[in-house]
């Protein structure tokens, strides 16, 4: 039983409680210590095997050794996720300090552009959802006077032509 434990115990101090039950029977604890304040618990997870002498003798040792192995697996892998997260952050920031370099260099120089640029710029910039596009045939001047009063006379004249119309058809 000993012989099992040993993988264990290089890692950890583990307690083990024996405790005599009902008539025959017998309760093993195995409780792993806590190394660290801030160590994951399932690392330090009991197990508690309860039988006869003779059952222990017979199956302890290997509930030991499958109880050790799960335990060093779950180390293991907890060592590992630890290890590729820092990976992962470091790459994270890495990354973010090249592309902040990068954009630092790539930033152009405050250089006047030409017209011919500036009309490509503009060109190349995609239209917002709120750019209002200008009337193709907007007249640049207001419209005279005189355009007012020949428009408003035309109106006039239409008006009482169809009064005219309308008169002549309920006089037939």
């Amino acid at each position: 039983m000993f012989q099992q434990l040993v993988p264990l115990l290089r890692q950890r101090s583990v307690l083990l409680t024996v405790t005599s039950l009902e008539e025959d029977q017998i309760r093993v604890n195995v409780l792993p210590k806590k190394l660290a304040d801030g160590e994951n618990a399932a690392l330090t997870t009991p197990m508690s095997f309860t039988g006869t002498a003779a059952e222990l003798d017979a199956q302890l040792p290997d509930a030991i050794v499958s109880f050790v192995a799960s335990h060093l697996e779950l180390k293991n892998t907890l060592g590992r996720a630890k290890e590729e997260m820092a990976a992962a952050a470091k790459a994270a920031q890495d990354e973010a300090r090249n592309k902040s370099k990068t954009a630092k260099k790539a930033a152009p120089a405050d250089v006047p552009l030409t017209k011919d640029e500036q009309k490509e710029a503009e060109q190349a910039k995609a239209p917002s959802l709120f750019d209002m596009p200008t009337p193709v045939s907007a007249s640049p001047t207001p419209p005279s006077d005189s355009d007012e009063e020949a428009e408003i006379l035309a109106e006039m004249n239409e008006d009482q032509e169809t009064e005219e119309e309308d008169e002549a058809s309920v006089a037939s």
